[in-house]
């Protein structure tokens, strides 16, 4: 069983405070993914966390033990480095063996060890080349490798994909959550990419400017974004915002957009009579026949295909943009005059001055820091 809790950690450089005050539990055998933008302080969390450098404030605990004064090789993580990190003397068999050498494997362990990885990786032709005469993503992967060889209970994943190609990325996303679950390993996992984020983390923790954002499953970081910046963060093509002002009747809480009635249930009912931003996720909007009840009059701008889905840029009768994505192959208008409806049950209403949800965060967070 190997456990991590975070109490407080704060980190500074000099004046620069880039952890700050940082608590968070990851239970035995979890994946948890830290996402934010570059500078949000993702590295530098996993590098306290590894022993390489100390924080200044707060405690860092591994299975209930307090790393203080633990050096990082008797920590039991293993760590793959954003930057690769390799031994440049040695080849890629060698780098990725280190670990089982330094735990004085036998020769056929450590052989069998190697292969294991570097045919998941795909990088077994490579064995035998020095890190010079790899590619990045080759690199990358040999970093990895290394880093799941010695099949450590604490593992540290520091964007492995940065560097792969688009095919083997989009593979890996596949692969890696059964290869991290056969390690049985606790896994802290960064990435920039929300879609991998949310292939990979049974909880994603969202960092911003060195603090924890919000914590929870992919479907509630998605679906129940605690403020509009991290809604923001989640989504291709972005969520579409519009100014509104939250109003009610007899009938119940509702916005307008377009001259047109929008419903929210009742837990949103804290955006009455204030300045909002609603949320519109663009898959919530679906093209619907002009005597649509609810429907919304909108110009098609522009169509752009992207594989999967097609992405329409469209002005509403006020001149505000909305983006509608659909799936490819599905019919719908591709220029002129159409109409929308829009999926009341998905709608996010955000306080328009703070940016957060009005939602009751309790509504939205999984216990914060602490794994289901």
């Amino acid at each position: 069983m190997t456990t991590l809790e975070l109490r407080a950690v704060t980190k500074r450089y000099k004046k620069d405070t880039v952890v700050d005050d940082v608590s968070l539990t990851v239970a035995d055998g979890e994946t948890l993914v830290l996402f934010g933008p570059s500078g949000a302080g993702k590295t530098v969390l996993l590098r306290l966390i590894a022993g390489v450098v100390e924080p200044e404030e707060g405690q860092i605990l591994i299975d209930d033990e307090d790393m203080f004064d633990v050096d990082a090789e008797h920590r039991g993580v293993g760590m793959a480095f954003q930057n690769f990190a390799l031994f440049p003397h040695m080849s890629a068999f060698d780098n990725i063996a280190s670990p089982l050498t330094v735990g004085k494997r036998s020769v056929d362990e450590i052989k069998a060890g190697v292969d294991r990885v570097a045919k998941l990786l795909k990088i077994d032709h490579v064995l035998h080349h020095a890190p010079r005469e790899l590619s990045n993503g080759q690199k990358q992967r040999t970093s990895l490798a290394r880093a799941l060889a010695g099949s450590p209970p604490l593992l540290l994943l520091d964007d492995p994909l940065r560097n792969v190609d688009a095919k083997l990325r989009f593979e890996m996303r596949l692969e890696l959550p059964q290869l991290l679950a056969g390690q049985g390993a606790t896994v802290i996992y960064v990435t920039q990419d929300y879609k991998e984020a949310m292939a990979l983390g049974q909880r994603i923790a969202v960092l911003a400017e060195g603090r924890i954002a919000q914590i929870g499953t992919p479907e509630q970081i998605y679906l129940s974004p605690k403020t509009i910046d991290i809604a923001r963060l989640f989504g291709d093509p972005v969520i579409n915002c519009y100014d509104v002002v939250g109003q009610r009747d007899d009938t119940g809480v509702f916005v307008e957009l377009s001259k047109q009635r929008l419903s929210l249930d009742d837990s949103k009912a804290n955006c009455v009579d204030k300045n909002s931003v609603l949320g519109i996720r663009p898959e919530s909007i679906k093209f619907v026949p002009e005597n649509t009840p609810g429907s919304i009059p909108i110009t098609i701008e522009a169509e752009t295909p992207l594989n999967e889905k097609v992405v329409t840029l469209a002005l509403t009768e006020g001149g505000r943009e909305m983006l509608i994505s659909r799936p490819s192959g599905t019919v719908a208008p591709t220029t002129g005059n159409a109409f929308v409806k829009i999926d009341q049950r998905a709608l996010l209403i955000f306080d328009q001055t703070t940016g957060e949800n009005f939602v009751d965060s309790s509504e939205i967070d999984v216990d914060r820091g602490v794994a289901a």
